[in-house]
């Protein structure tokens, strides 16, 4: 091992010291690496197996690698969506004293997928207006807290299911910059950049005949600027009304709860003869949904899967005929009858087949589909092995490997 090696770590794990550090990462044994689907990128990256767990390393500059890795911890630290920072290894060298670049490490996103692993083995009609909307609330969101992304892509994104949807997080982060405030126009070249960048990818896709055909690149790609400026405006426009409609502030609240934000702060103004109010949310925030059902359960979940999972709890308190219980009660028994009881109800062989808050909407969208056809309400006890049998089989594993061969992995990967 060269002595040079050095690593820059919040919690270092000692493993990282038996990688193979001294050779180029292109050439890494095949014994190291784990056979996950990469998405396009101008960097030499690749998964990891490392103490039970996957890492992706990308072999990048040094002064690069700091800025990216800074800007990741700065990020987790703001609650963003993004990939986790593990440190940075400088000083790298072959056994001849050749130097090479310097490493990012970031924990592998379990359960994500890259978007043409998604278009590859899922070819909805809907699958790119998903992602298009997934990419829209990220965006927002980074603005939101002042972060200029720079290059913003299908590409420098992952994706998880959420509850039918997807949720974006940030996965190269090293031509970003985080400022106190964006400017419109920082915002508006961000919003540019993902347009072409979109539109760019989506005709790869298209050239490789991972496209239906009916589908219009263009119109997708425009889609985002559509998406952004509508969720912009509803978390940031101001609202005016008279003062006999002061109603119209704890709407203008729900409203965006129902987004999934929380108003950390409001900004209330009047004219000056008192009779207009002006309201404009200063400060909000995400995961309205996912910080209510953690704090009444202890989840970690999605924010749609999080949405639904606190429908059905409201609907499990109606059919006990416990709407005047404590809120907290009525969520420890929903959890322990109806959450765990699902998720302990599937094989342990199919459970890294899917997130189990995922698995447990698809047992709800399932037993609704199963009542529908015979037109009364099923019981989870029916429709639980039904879900089993007739649809989590039948899908392929996204913890891991995914379920790829190599063969599968080659051809949807970039050479």
């Amino acid at each position: 091992m060269p002595q040079s090696l050095q690593i820059t770590a919040a919690a270092p794990d000692p493993a990282l010291l038996d990688l193979p550090w001294h050779i180029p990462l292109e050439d890494w044994p095949e014994d190291n690496l784990a056979a996950l689907p990469r998405g396009l990128s101008r960097h030499v990256v690749r998964f990891v197996r490392l103490s039970g767990r996957v890492i992706a390393v990308k072999e990048i500059g040094e002064s690069v690698a700091f800025h990216e890795y800074q800007l990741l911890r700065d990020l987790n630290r703001l609650d963003v969506p993004s990939v986790v920072p593990v440190g940075v290894i400088t000083g790298r060298t072959t056994l001849d004293g050749e130097p090479l670049d310097s490493v990012l490490i970031t924990k592998h996103l379990k359960f994500s997928l890259p978007y043409r692993a998604l278009f590859s083995r899922y070819v909805n009609p809907e699958t790119a207006t998903r992602l298009i909307d997934a990419l829209a609330v990220l965006l927002v969101r980074l603005h939101l807290t002042g972060f200029y992304w720079g290059d913003v892509s299908l590409s420098n994104t992952l994706f998880r299911r959420d509850a039918g949807e997807f949720a974006a997080y940030l996965v190269d982060a090293e031509t970003g910059d985080l400022h106190d405030r964006l400017t419109d126009g920082q915002r508006e070249y961000d919003l540019e950049i993902a347009r072409v960048n979109i539109i760019g990818e989506l005709m790869d896709l298209e050239a490789g005949e991972l496209l239906i055909e009916e589908m219009d690149t263009i119109a997708v790609g425009e889609m985002i600027v559509l998406r952004y400026r509508e969720l912009w405006t509803e978390l940031t426009r101001s609202e005016e009304f008279d003062t006999g409609e002061r109603w119209r502030v704890g709407a203008r609240i729900r409203r965006l709860n129902d987004l999934g934000y929380d108003v950390g702060e409001l900004i209330m103004t009047t004219d000056l003869g008192g009779t207009t109010v002006r309201i404009q949310p200063k400060v909000v925030a995400a995961g309205h949904h996912h910080r209510r059902l953690m704090r009444l359960t202890g989840l970690d979940v999605q924010e749609n899967q999080a949405r639904r999972m606190l429908n059905d709890m409201d609907t499990y308190r109606v059919a006990m005929d416990r709407q005047g219980d404590d809120e907290e009660f009525v969520a420890h028994d929903w959890l322990s009858e109806v959450f765990e009881a699902t998720v302990r109800a599937i094989p342990r062989e199919l459970r890294g087949k899917l997130e189990p808050a995922e698995i447990f909407h698809q047992v709800l969208e399932h037993r609704w589909y199963l009542a529908e056809a015979a037109g009364h309400d099923v019981p989870f006890a029916q429709a639980v092995p039904s879900y089993i049998d007739n649809v989590l089989r039948h899908r392929p594993d996204e913890e891991a490997v995914l379920g790829l061969d190599t063969a599968t992995l080659a051809a949807i990967e970039p050479d």
